[in-house]
């Protein structure tokens, strides 16, 4: 079976503008953050920023944050684990959070994702933005807030989210398993 294009480039630009829409419908940005998850979750959170910006015509704070230390499956990985940089210039103390990632698969990265935040200080709510939720695939009881766009796999298939920064175009990707 071949890779399939899910979502263009045309289609993700207005993906990307029904969640800002939809973050600003329940959210004022003036007592909530964006922390995207590293890597990938941190490229959405900045496009998810650069567009509430523009909307509200205020800033917006957005953080990124690494979630390496905070797996629980940091032992099984053959090779040591490289980590990314934090790049929290503030603490969320009582502020509202919007965690941010990519794509939504088993739960774990998020719960990760949850405790290195609580390094930060302690929100006083926490919501989850992704661009993709592979929703039947999920181990942990974690459900995302806005969703943009569900997609169905199975475990062999990978989703791959192509940004214009790092591959010159965007657009949402599902990666077949090559037999061998």
């Amino acid at each position: 079976m071949d890779d399939q294009v899910l979502i263009p480039s045309e289609q993700f630009e207005l993906i990307l503008d029904r969640l800002a829409h939809q973050l600003i419908e329940h959210h004022d940005f003036a007592v909530t953050d964006l922390v995207g998850l590293q890597p990938r979750g941190s490229r959405l959170a900045e496009r998810l920023q650069n567009r509430l910006t523009v909307l509200t015509g205020t800033p917006v704070r957005c953080g990124k944050l690494d979630v390496t230390f905070f797996r629980d499956d940091i032992r099984t990985h053959e090779k040591p684990l490289t980590p990314n940089v934090n790049d929290m210039g503030f603490t969320v103390e009582g502020r509202g959070v919007v965690l941010v990632d990519d794509v939504l698969f088993t739960g774990r990265t998020i719960r990760a994702g949850l405790d290195a935040l609580l390094a930060h200080g302690r929100p006083s709510s926490v919501a989850l933005a992704v661009l993709i939720d592979r929703r039947f695939s999920r181990e942990l009881p974690i459900e995302p807030n806005y969703i943009g766009q569900h997609v169905d796999s199975i475990g062999a298939q990978h989703v791959k989210v192509c940004w214009k920064e790092e591959h010159g175009f965007d657009s949402v990707i599902l990666l077949n398993a090559k037999p061998s």
